[in-house]
């Protein structure tokens, strides 16, 4: 089996708040500018998403640079010696931007920064880059359970880190959904039974959904110059991940030969409060579960907005740690981990603790 055997994360210390984008003019996608006055625009956005605040990287702080403390977090508390690390599998959409730049850096890739940011020096232990929108560290876990399960490496580190607001149109409301953040987690190879990755599923949906999350350029009317910036059809997202993600998770937890009321938690990715809730509302009717959603599935998303990659894994570190007093995960207890995003790509993890 494949266990988690250790878990990190690194949220911002810049909180950004929605009164901060009062001061914003926002645009359509044509161009035309938004009608209402901005107050009544974030006051709009906080109902719907369920957001108030977010967290932005510092100046001097880029997505490598988040993703070593992470790491770093994660490594810790596995007690584990990182030389002995296999692989290091690291998930993101954007590399390394720099503050004002909006141009990504990939080269060399985030997984060969952040090694050498931890300090590895073996060789044999591998580390390279995932692109697959915000599903990309559950499907690292994914890839890093095929590696273990093949009995050639015992231990994998997989990360997910991002800096979204350097990529956001600040003349798009949607920019406020955003925002930036790491998490991490060691797993290893084990042979107690019971305990570990059960079941996993993932789709992509590309031929009629691809473009549903893309890039393209401001929505400021003059703006001039080729810088491109994160862009989603919101109503079109809302409805592919509700008609979708509920049976993806489905599929999972048949493989694993479960029934949703088995599940302690679910841990899906934080991107719009309005979303989760009805994704795990249909879930359960697909079960005919009498059970409550918030005792099952806790949200950090009007606090720590959308950090793509990182928002699974930090929310699992936070339970883990303690951090939300709400949420407890106990030995033998059931989770999901999900998520979806651009590809489109959906994916869930069944694991036992």
């Amino acid at each position: 089996m494949t266990i988690i055997t250790g878990t990190g994360s690194y949220i911002p210390n810049a909180r950004i708040l929605n009164s901060d984008f009062l001061k914003s003019t926002f645009y359509e996608t044509n161009g035309s500018a938004l009608l209402k006055d901005s107050l009544t625009i974030t006051e709009k956005f906080s109902e719907i998403t369920g957001i108030r605040e977010r967290r932005y990287a510092e100046r001097e702080q880029v997505a490598s640079t988040l993703g070593i403390i992470a790491g770093e977090r994660a490594l810790d508390a596995a007690n584990t010696d990182r030389e002995s690390i296999d692989y290091i599998i690291v998930a993101h959409n954007f590399g390394d931007v720099a503050p004002g730049s909006n141009r990504v850096n990939l080269v060399p890739s985030l997984a060969s920064k952040i090694k050498a940011g931890l300090g590895i020096t073996n060789p044999d232990c591998v580390a390279y880059d995932l692109a697959f929108g915000c599903p990309g560290w559950v499907e690292g876990v994914i890839q890093a359970n095929y590696y273990l399960r093949s009995g050639d490496i015992t231990k994998c580190l997989v990360i997910g880190t991002e800096t979204l607001s350097r990529v956001i149109d600040p003349h798009d409301r949607d920019s406020m959904i955003f925002s930036d953040g790491a998490g991490a987690a060691v797993l290893e190879r084990s042979d107690v039974k019971g305990r570990g990755i059960l079941s996993h599923k993932t789709q992509t949906f590309a031929v009629d959904y691809a473009e549903l999350i893309n890039m393209k350029k401001s929505n400021f009317p003059s703006a001039t110059g080729s810088d491109l910036y994160i862009k989603m059809d919101g109503r079109k997202v809302y409805e592919f991940a509700l008609n979708y993600v509920p049976l993806v998770i489905k599929a999972a937890l048949d493989k694993a030969a479960l029934h949703v009321d088995d599940i302690k938690m679910i841990l899906i990715h934080q991107a719009n409060e309005k979303m989760n809730n009805a994704i795990g509302e249909r879930l359960l009717r697909l079960y005919s579960s009498k059970i409550e959603l918030a005792d099952i599935m806790p949200l950090t998303v009007g606090l720590l907005g959308n950090s793509s990659v990182a928002t699974v894994p930090t929310i699992l570190d936070m339970i883990l740690k303690g951090e939300i007093t709400t949420q407890k995960i106990e030995n033998g207890d059931k989770v999901v981990l999900a998520s979806v995003g651009a590809g489109m790509n959906i994916n869930a993890v069944v694991y036992a603790f």
